[in-house]
């Protein structure tokens, strides 16, 4: 483009009025000149950038949008969607933190679809296409190294509440394994509220009566003690899963750690909607080049204790942890349930409470948030979580604004979970992080 100079003169009304309409002018048409948006050119690399990582084949999205044809179709559906900030999904209030996985598109890249979708959502010279990203087949991870299934598939029935289902599968490692990236991958999607991987190591002593490599849950339990660590454990968590979460995927020098000798329990909360289907979920690992310096821990703040009342619009929870040592703050996946409304992660100071995240939640979009740079906090730093709950019948998805509403496994009940992942030296596990240092004197 044209590069415009002026001197540093006195320029006459007369003048700048000429200036201006040639300005005009000359922008007016550069834009004639390149017309209407087209596919290739301008909403090709949209979609690549922001939109294919679940519009595509085997991906979460109801529709691919990878090749003209398919796009062509929902031009319109893409204006709209994109025009409210429905898609592509990300909940985050923009005053609090920046984040590395943000997908939201920009004010430009609306206008740019929207105009395409006007003007009849033309092609374009293909030549104008950017090169096809790299798409792992059945992955939003590099191609793993290794994948773990459980070994029996369940069967959901068409109707009515499923307890937890576990299956404990060996992982036979002979020495440590440190995991860069890592990706649950539900066969039953739909049926799959949410699933754990937890790494139970060689000296745990968690669900050592329970079978291995068999389906089971609380109920096959035997004795109280059997039946309360089905439902609680402070087991390391490989990777949590929820609808529209992300796969782990950390830089270099940062993984998790599976001992030698550990199994993997999967715990897998399913929901039924009519049709009775079997799911067998795996995850799929990437193993790091060399160890790291760095073991990422995923810890929660969680409040067991609330009663929301009926109809309440706003009910507020909250809940407070210290970091007993040092670590590096990387990133948040706040969990509740139908009537979660908004989430907050806070720094506590002695006279001031810095908001790290807030979200306007969305249960079928169960996102997490990275920060873009990860935060160093100092042993001692207090954290809080908040929660609101929307148990008014002004929520669409309440299942039953007249019910009281306590903590519960079941989707019509509720939860108030915040994760987030830290960065620890590699040399402490879960446990050892939560021996508290002496205070340096």
């Amino acid at each position: 483009m044209a590069e415009l100079r002026f001197r540093r003169e006195a320029v006459t009304g007369a003048t700048a009025l000429f200036l201006i309409v040639t300005l005009f002018r000359f922008h007016g048409s550069v834009f004639a000149a390149s017309g209407p948006p087209t596919f290739y050119r301008d909403v090709l690399p949209i979609l690549q950038q922001h939109c294919q990582v679940c519009h595509r084949a085997g991906q979460i999205g109801p529709m691919p949008l990878v090749t003209f044809t398919q796009a062509h179709e929902y031009a319109q559906k893409m204006k709209h969607m994109t025009g409210m900030k429905m898609m592509p999904p990300w909940f985050a209030d923009p005053r609090f933190g920046d984040f590395s996985n943000d997908n939201s598109l920009t004010s430009e890249q609306i206008a740019s679809i929207a105009s395409w979708a006007d003007s009849g959502a033309p092609a374009g010279n293909p030549n104008d296409a950017p090169p096809a990203p790299h798409w792992t087949h059945g992955w939003n991870i590099p191609k793993p190294d290794l994948v773990i299934g459980m070994p029996k598939p369940v069967t959901i029935p068409a109707h009515g509440d499923v307890e937890y289902t576990y299956e404990i599968v060996p992982t036979r490692f002979t020495e440590d394994k440190w995991v860069q990236a890592s990706e649950i991958r539900p066969m039953s999607r739909e049926h799959v509220h949410h699933a754990v991987v937890y790494i139970r190591p060689p000296n745990s002593k968690w669900l050592r009566k329970a079978p291995i490599g068999h389906p089971f849950s609380a109920s096959d339990m035997t004795t109280g003690e059997d039946v309360r660590q089905a439902l609680f454990t402070d087991s390391d968590m490989l990777l949590v899963y929820a609808p529209g979460s992300s796969p782990d995927h950390w830089p270099d020098g940062m993984a998790k750690c599976i001992p030698a000798g550990s199994d993997l329990v999967f715990q897998m909360h399913y929901t039924t909607n009519g049709n009775a289907v079997t799911d067998q979920t795996s995850i799929g690992l990437v193993f790091a080049k060399q160890p790291p310096k760095q073991r990422v821990l995923t810890l929660q703040l969680a409040n067991h204790s609330f009663v929301i009342p009926p109809e309440a619009d706003n009910f507020r929870v909250e809940v407070f942890g210290t970091l007993p040592n040092d670590a590096i703050l990387l990133s948040f996946f706040p969990h509740m349930h139908l009537r979660g409304k908004r989430f907050e992660y806070d720094i506590v100071n002695p006279d001031t409470i810095e908001t790290l995240l807030r979200v306007n939640y969305h249960f079928h979009w169960q996102m997490s948030y990275k920060l873009a740079q990860p935060r160093f906090l100092k042993a001692g730093t207090k954290l809080q979580a908040i929660a609101w709950f929307d148990n008014s019948r002004n929520n669409p998805h309440n299942p039953d604004p007249e019910q009281t509403v306590r903590w519960g496994g079941q989707t019509y009940e509720e939860m108030m979970v915040g994760f987030f992942d830290l960065a620890v030296p590699a040399n402490l596990d879960k446990w050892q992080y939560f021996v508290r240092s002496e205070p340096t004197r």
